[in-house]
C-alpha cells in the first residue's frame, strides 16, 4: 500500500493548481515526476483538507475558486507598527486540530503571540459547535494575550473583539456588516465570522485569554455542504456589490491590527470605548428575537421578545412578550433573528 505523503510534499500541488485554472492531469504529474495513478492518490489527499476541486475529462483539475496561501512576512509586513512591535510570534500553520486549542497550551511567555491555520481538522465555535474549516478557503485565527491581573470587565471582551473585527472588516471594504450579539458577524441575516474567547486563570490573579477568529472569506458552496445556518463570505459579498475580492493576507493583517489596538485599549478602559462601535453594528436592536437555552419562557422552553441593546455588563436586554425585561448573557443563552420573508 502507498504510504500517503506528508503535509508540505502536498504543497507544490496545491501551488499549482492556486490560480483557479485548468491544469492537464498529465502537466500536473509530469511537473510532480509521478505516475497519473499517484497524481489522482495526491489529488484526493488534498480534496480530504477540504479543498473544492473539479475534474473534467479533456481539460484536468481545478480549483472552484483561486486561493491565496496565508505567508507571515507579508502578514507582519502588513501590519501597523504599534502592532508589530507588539507582537511578539506569528505563526502560520497548515493544518490543526484547533487554532484555539494549539494556543490554549502555547507558553504564556510568548504573548501576545498569534496563530493562523490554512485548515482546522477540529474547529469549534460557541457552545461546542463545529467550525467548517476547509483549507485555504477562510481565516482561522487565535490570539492569545495574557492580563497582569482578572479585568472586570472580561465578559465584556467578546462584544468588544466583535466591533473591533466589524470595524476593521468595514475599512477594508467590507459591505453591509452588523453583529449579532454576543459573537457573530453578520451581514443580513448570514453568518459571515464568529468569535469564540477561553480564558486561564484565577479570579483577582493574572488572567490570560486566547481569542479565536474564524471569518468566512472565499468558501464555495461545496465546502460548506455540511453548514446548518444561512453564511456568506467576503468574496460573495463584494462581489454582489460588483467590487473585486481582497486578500487573505491583506484580511489577516486587518483583523490582528485591530483586535491588538482593541486588547491595548480594553486593559485600560474595559468596554466603554467601544459602547458606541456596538450600537454602530448592532442588528437586533429593536426587533423581535427568541432566546433559547436560558431556561426562560413556558417550562424553559424559550423567551419571545423584542432586543432593546445591551446594558453595561455587555448583557442583552429583552423586553419579553410578558412584559417582564430580561438582562441575558454570554453563554446561557442562544440568539435567533428571524429570517426575512420572501418578497
Amino acid at each position: 500500500m502507498t504510504r500517503a505523503l506528508d503535509d508540505e510534499a502536498l504543497l507544490p500541488l496545491v501551488d499549482a493548481l492556486a490560480p483557479g485554472a485548468w491544469l492537464s492531469g498529465e502537466a500536473l504529474a509530469a511537473a510532480a515526476g509521478v505516475s497519473r495513478a499517484a497524481l489522482a492518490k495526491r489529488i484526493d489527499q488534498i480534496e480530504a483538507w477540504g479543498l473544492d476541486i473539479e475534474a473534467r475529462p479533456g481539460l484536468g483539475y481545478r480549483l472552484a475558486a483561486p486561493l491565496e496561501r496565508l505567508d507571515d512576512a507579508r502578514i507582519l509586513a502588513a501590519l501597523a507598527p504599534h502592532a508589530r512591535a507588539a507582537l511578539k510570534r506569528l505563526d502560520v500553520a497548515l493544518r490543526v486540530d484547533s487554532t484555539n486549542q494549539q494556543q490554549l497550551h502555547a507558553n504564556p511567555d510568548h504573548d501576545p503571540q498569534a496563530l493562523f491555520a490554512e485548515a482546522q481538522t477540529a474547529g469549534r465555535g460557541r457552545r461546542g459547535r463545529d467550525w467548517r474549516s476547509p483549507f485555504g478557503a477562510n481565516l482561522y485565527l487565535s490570539l492569545g494575550w495574557s492580563f497582569p491581573a482578572w479585568p472586570p470587565a472580561l465578559g465584556t471582551l467578546p462584544l468588544a473583539v466583535g466591533v473591533a473585527c466589524a470595524t476593521a472588516l468595514a475599512g477594508a471594504g467590507v459591505p453591509g456588516l452588523g453583529l449579532k450579539w454576543p459573537n457573530d458577524l453578520r451581514v443580513g441575516n448570514d453568518k459571515l465570522g464568529g468569535i469564540l474567547i477561553e480564558q486561564r486563570g484565577e479570579f483577582g490573579g493574572a488572567c490570560r485569554v486566547v481569542i479565536g477568529i474564524g471569518l468566512n472569506v472565499a468558501m464555495t458552496a461545496a465546502q460548506a455542504a455540511d453548514v446548518g445556518q444561512p453564511w456568506t463570505s467576503v468574496q460573495a459579498v463584494r462581489a454582489a456589490h460588483g467590487l473585486p475580492p481582497l486578500s487573505r493576507n491583506g484580511l489577516a493583517a486587518a483583523l490582528l491590527d485591530a483586535v491588538l489596538a482593541m486588547l491595548d485599549r480594553f486593559q485600560h478602559a474595559g468596554f466603554a470605548p467601544f459602547v458606541d462601535g456596538w450600537n454602530r453594528f448592532d442588528i437586533a436592536t429593536g426587533r423581535r428575537v427568541r432566546i433559547d437555552g436560558s431556561g426562560l419562557g413556558p417550562a424553559g422552553s424559550g423567551l419571545d421578545g423584542v432586543a432593546c441593546g445591551i446594558d453595561a455588563h455587555g448583557a442583552l436586554i429583552v423586553q419579553a412578550d410578558d412584559g417582564a425585561r430580561h438582562h441575558l448573557h454570554a453563554g446561557d443563552v442562544s440568539l435567533r433573528l428571524p429570517v426575512a420573508a420572501a418578497p
